[in-house]
Formats: C-alpha cells, sequence, structure tokens
C-alpha cells in the first residue's frame, strides 16, 4: 500500500508529536509517512508546496496566520491538499465547518478518529475556496498570489488600491503591483472596513486618502479624482460613487 503524504502545522510542539505517535499507530492500516511540519500558518504556505503532501492536518488557531485562512491561500494551488482541520474548543469553527462540509478533528485525536478523517480527505480531495471562504468567520490578513507552485503572500495593509482590469485584479502597493483572480465584488464585500469602492473598477485602501482634486471635464458638473498617499497617479471618482465616497471622508474628519 502507497504510503500517504502527511504535512502537521501545529503551534504546540507536543501536538504534532501526538499526531505522529497516532499516525504510527494506525500505519498497519493506514501506511503514512509525515514529509512537512510547521508550527505557524506562514511557514506552513512557505514550507508545504515543496513537499508534496497530499494530506494537510492544521490546527485552526496559530500565530501570524489562522488556520482557515492557511487553506484558503493554499486551495489556489495546483495540486492542493486535502485539509483536515484541527482544534481544541472553537466553537464558532466547528458549526462553520458543519454546514460547509469541511472536516475536523477535535483535540484530543484519537487514532480511530484521525484514521477515518484521513481516508475521508484522500476520497473528497481538497475543499473548494468558496466553501472555506463561507466559513471564515473574517477578513484575510493576505492575499496571495500563485507563482511557480509556491504563494506569494501580499499583506492586506500594504495595499493603496485595487483595480480590475479583465477577469484579474491588480493589487497597487508602495513597491509593486500583484496580479489575482478574484472578482472586485467579492473584495469589496470581504474588506467593506478597509476599501471603499470609488469607481465601477477601483477600490482604494480608507486609511491611504488625503484628499480630492478637482479634474478638468467638458461640461459644467464637477468630476473629482482621489489623491492617495505615496501615489502619484490620481484615480477618478464616478458620479455614482462620490456622495458615499465624500461622506465617508467627512464622517472620518469629525
Amino acid at each position: 500500500m502507497t504510503e500517504l503524504r502527511v504535512f502537521i502545522a501545529d503551534d504546540e510542539q507536543p501536538a504534532r508529536e501526538r499526531l505522529k505517535t497516532l499516525l504510527a499507530d494506525i500505519a498497519a492500516e493506514l501506511p503514512a509517512k509525515v514529509v512537512g511540519e510547521a508550527a505557524d500558518g506562514i511557514e506552513t504556505i512557505e514550507q508545504l508546496p515543496a513537499s508534496g503532501a497530499q494530506v494537510l492536518l492544521l490546527d485552526i488557531q496559530m500565530p501570524g496566520m489562522g488556520g482557515l485562512e492557511v487553506a484558503r491561500h493554499l486551495a489556489a494551488l495546483p495540486g492542493a491538499p486535502a485539509v483536515v482541520f484541527v482544534t481544541a474548543h472553537d466553537r464558532h469553527a466547528i458549526e462553520a465547518f458543519e454546514l460547509n462540509a469541511l472536516d475536523y478533528l477535535m483535540k484530543p485525536v484519537r487514532a480511530t478518529r484521525l484514521a477515518t478523517a484521513l481516508r475521508k480527505a484522500v476520497a473528497s480531495g481538497p475543499a473548494s475556496g468558496e466553501r472555506l471562504a463561507r466559513a471564515a468567520s473574517g477578513a484575510r490578513e493576505y492575499f496571495s498570489v500563485a507563482e511557480r507552485n509556491r504563494i506569494a503572500l501580499v499583506p492586506v495593509r500594504d495595499v493603496l488600491f485595487c483595480k480590475a482590469e479583465l477577469k484579474y485584479v491588480t493589487l497597487h502597493t508602495l513597491s509593486r503591483e500583484h496580479l489575482i483572480e478574484e472578482s472586485l465584488v467579492a473584495l469589496e464585500k470581504e474588506f467593506a472596513e478597509r476599501f471603499v469602492r470609488v469607481h465601477r473598477n477601483c477600490l482604494v485602501a480608507r486609511s491611504a486618502i488625503r484628499g480630492f482634486e478637482r479634474a478638468a471635464g467638458n461640461d459644467d458638473e464637477p468630476h473629482w479624482q482621489v489623491v492617495l498617499e505615496g501615489v502619484g497617479e490620481r484615480l477618478p471618482v464616478s458620479r455614482r460613487q462620490w456622495p458615499i465616497v465624500k461622506d465617508l471622508v467627512v464622517k472620518s474628519e469629525d
């Protein structure tokens, strides 16, 4: 029987060691090989793609980046692993997992339950990004860009504006641009507290807005452009969005 390639991600070493012990305990019925382990979310994203893991045993609560966000980023990889979440007490996550048919293990993990979860994971394959997004309780801290079997992370806090171009969205930071395959509508909904729509094809970071300039137009009605911190380009504000954007700025100054 071919060994199942397993990656373990948990910030507590005793928890990782217990999972390795349990994998050894069930080896006769389900041979498995640990191909990597990580102690936080960022480390998991950096190391897993090259490991060839088929299944990821993933702790939900880890420093730096929680398990659900890790899984959402990994879902974009070619040959993404199936994910089995591990949790001690996250009631909200358990309800979300059950609603979206995501598998999970409760700590302390038992050998028989682990074997069942691994078989199910192999049979069902990786969860879709949509299901993982529905299970999430909040917005991501990072955007992810798939690059040659690796994932580049872009902190959401560094993005000044997002611009839709055909089927892609371009993320603009002070230093560079990144292309992602996500819809502007979905980004607007997820990051409503951080970004505001100024045009049908553009979201800007509320914290980066430094003011507005009146643009030259061919009629008597004023046209406005938003001025962003550190950005030379002036972004047009549509007539439809101007009352909303102006109101938001006024409220932030109160």
